[in-house]
């Protein structure tokens, strides 16, 4: 999730003051910056301060605490948060999707959740697999929503351009059948066809606050995302996702991430996935 960026200028970050600002992130995103993230958030927040033109770190969070629009803390999430997925990552849980899931699920109004859904190759992902079942069947197109805490992940999402060594791994017939390939000033980019796009819909969320949603969903994708959450985060969001559920809907997590540790009622069916009783 973070990466170092040496073009950090003159800017002094103090422990103290990163102190605060890892009270302010864990605060109000519930994520865990820890104590060996410093070198990183000062080489990411240089950036922001420099352009600017802010003093210090003391002036930038005092700017943070005094905002009351949010925008300031949209800004600080969105400088620190990288996200790494590609398409089809953990390809097993497609799988899983497709054999286990989608003949009991899919069909009807049925929904999916995409939670920390990055910059959109994992909600397409999705999308793409549930086409490809459903073109077999039919059944209704499904609704995936897309979420995540980042505002500049969003807007990559949206747009649905990536470039082509983000596909370089699927089979060509996927790519074929669910890209656009740049030409002119986009060579080497491809776009989502607009059949994939319609099947998602992105919104920003914040896991840790109250969820808004008054649909359940058949199936919830969550997945190395709560890494960065301690226990006591992480449980409230599992218990979140318990109740977005439908019964006997599934969620599914990252392979770097387990329940374990904390309180939850879901059904452990196999490593990473887990189902709503």
């Amino acid at each position: 999730m973070f990466a170092v960026d040496n073009n950090s200028m003159n800017y002094k970050l103090n422990n103290g003051e990163y102190k605060k600002l890892a009270e302010i992130v864990y605060n109000c995103a519930g994520i865990d910056l820890g104590d060996n993230k410093k070198e990183l958030v000062h080489a990411r927040l240089s950036k922001i301060l420099r352009k600017r033109k802010i003093s210090g770190f003391q002036e930038y969070i005092s700017m943070l605490r005094t905002d009351k629009t949010g925008d300031e803390l949209v800004l600080l999430l969105d400088a620190i948060s990288t996200n790494v997925t590609h398409f089809f990552r953990e390809k097993e849980h497609f799988n899983f999707l497709i054999e286990n899931i989608c003949p009991h699920k899919c069909s009807g109004n049925f929904h999916f959740w995409s939670a920390g859904c990055s910059s959109g190759e994992e909600p397409y992902t999705i999308a793409i697999t549930l086409r490809e079942y459903l073109m077999k069947s039919a059944s209704s197109i499904p609704h995936i929503l897309a979420t995540d805490l980042s505002t500049k992940v969003l807007g990559k999402a949206i747009a649905g351009i990536y470039p082509m060594k983000a596909v370089e791994n699927l089979d060509i017939s996927l790519v074929k059948k669910y890209f656009l390939k740049g030409s002119g000033s986009s060579a080497g980019s491809i776009k989502i066809k607009k059949e994939i796009a319609k099947m998602v819909t992105f919104e920003r969320l914040n896991l840790i606050e109250p969820l808004p949603f008054r649909q359940e969903f058949d199936v919830i994708f969550c997945r190395n995302v709560m890494i960065y959450f301690d226990n006591e985060t992480r449980q409230k969001i599992v218990n979140g996702f318990y109740n977005a559920l439908k019964p006997e809907g599934y969620l599914i997590i990252g392979h770097s991430e387990s329940l374990n540790g904390i309180k939850h009622m879901f059904k452990y069916i196999k490593p990473t996935i887990y189902r709503k009783p």
